[in-house]
This record gives structure tokens, C-alpha cells and sequence, in this order.
């Protein structure tokens, strides 16, 4: 949970950062005044979709297996930007080749998606976001002869750089962990879940 603490004192600092930049660029002893809705050329309001492709790494609870292996989905959501704020919803669906063996067990991550919020510091086309909500996805387990798969709800939490090229183009770089709820595995013959870790780049189109 600390590192999650650190990624939140991050942003906030980041965008308190931004606002102390803008203000000082007043002329000293100037009258304030409030700037504009968009202090800067781009505008990160609207809808957007993309795609993104990453690396994903994980383990197993209560069993020594660790998948990890390529992911890569859709993503789609909306931005609403009030001065340097950026704060929105996204939600992403990823297909994925993680997975492990330790013995006579194996387990994998088929796929997952994630419904979060998301809150940031904008400064012209860059976008400095922390992100979380709702993670779900499928675990399977298989060993002495059985094989089952389930399919938890959980949680995520992450942080991330999205860089407009065009007002309808932009790249981003994103880091999630989720956590899905454990279920019992024959296999195993005790309750199992999965922590997952996603490194990823993506692009979307801004509608």
C-alpha cells in the first residue's frame, strides 16, 4: 500500500507543481487572475479508443507460480479538463499469455479488463495521470488431472504519461497491479488468486 501512497503524493505534488509554475509567471505585484479553461493549445477533453500491447508479470497466492508473458487489448474512455485537471473514466479489455509451471501445477491469466477513474496534471500535451477501480479476469489452474477456471472481480491501482502528438492522436505509457479475488482450485486443494503487474504502451484516437 505505500507505494500506492507514493504514486498519489506524486501526482498531487506534480499538479501543485504545475499551478505554482503558472502563477509565478505573473508579473510581481500583479492583480490575479484566474486562467482560462484551457491554459494551453491542447485540449484533453472528449472520448477516446486504442490499443495497447505491454508485458504483464504476476503470482499465484498460496502456490509458487509466477505468470508472466505478453498482453495487449482495447481501451476506450472519456476526459473532462477544467484549467490544468484532467479527471475521467476508462475502461479496457486485454487478452494475455501469461502464465507458469511449478511442479505438477500450472497456472495462467487467460485475460482481464479494468473500469477505473482516472485524475491528472495536464502541462500543454503532456498528461500525468494516477489511476484505479475495478480489475476482473479469468484464472486457471491445472494439475493431477484437473483443470478449472474461474472468473474474480478485484481491484487496481496505477499511474501513467499519455503525450499528444495530435489534438486527435496520442501515445501513453502505462503501469497497472491488480488483484483478483482468490476461488478453490482441485489442483491445489486450497484457495488460490492472482496479483498481476502490466507494463504497457498504447495509442488512442480523441473523438
Amino acid at each position: 500500500m505505500k507505494k500506492w501512497l507514493v504514486i498519489f503524493a506524486g501526482a498531487t505534488a506534480f499538479i501543485a507543481v504545475m499551478n505554482s509554475a503558472r502563477a509565478a509567471d505573473l508579473p510581481y505585484g500583479a492583480p490575479y487572475a484566474p486562467a482560462p479553461a484551457y491554459s494551453s493549445g491542447y485540449n484533453w477533453t472528449g472520448p477516446y479508443a486504442g490499443l495497447n500491447l505491454g508485458y504483464e508479470w504476476g503470482s499465484v497466492t498460496n502456490n509458487p507460480t509466477e505468470p508472466n508473458g505478453i498482453a495487449g487489448g482495447i481501451q476506450g474512455g472519456y476526459n473532462y479538463q477544467s484549467g490544468n485537471i484532467v479527471v475521467g473514466a476508462e475502461t479496457d479489455l486485454q487478452l494475455s499469455g501469461a502464465d507458469d509451471t511449478f511442479a505438477p501445477w500450472k497456472f495462467s491469466n487467460p485475460w482481464f479488463g479494468s473500469l477505473r477513474g482516472r485524475i491528472g496534471g495536464a502541462m500543454n500535451n503532456v498528461l500525468l495521470y494516477a489511476t484505479g477501480g475495478l480489475a476482473y479476469g479469468s484464472v486457471r489452474g491445472a494439475g493431477f488431472g484437473f483443470s478449472d477456471l474461474h472468473t474474480n472481480a478485484g481491484w487496481t491501482l496505477g499511474a501513467g504519461l499519455e503525450v499528444g502528438l495530435t489534438q486527435n492522436w496520442s501515445v501513453k505509457a502505462e503501469y497497472l497491479y491488480f488483484s483478483l479475488g482468490e476461488s478453490f482450485y482441485p489442483a491445489t486443494n486450497v484457495q488460490n488468486g492472482f496479483d498481476g503487474n502490466v507494463l504497457r504502451l498504447g495509442v488512442n484516437y480523441h473523438f
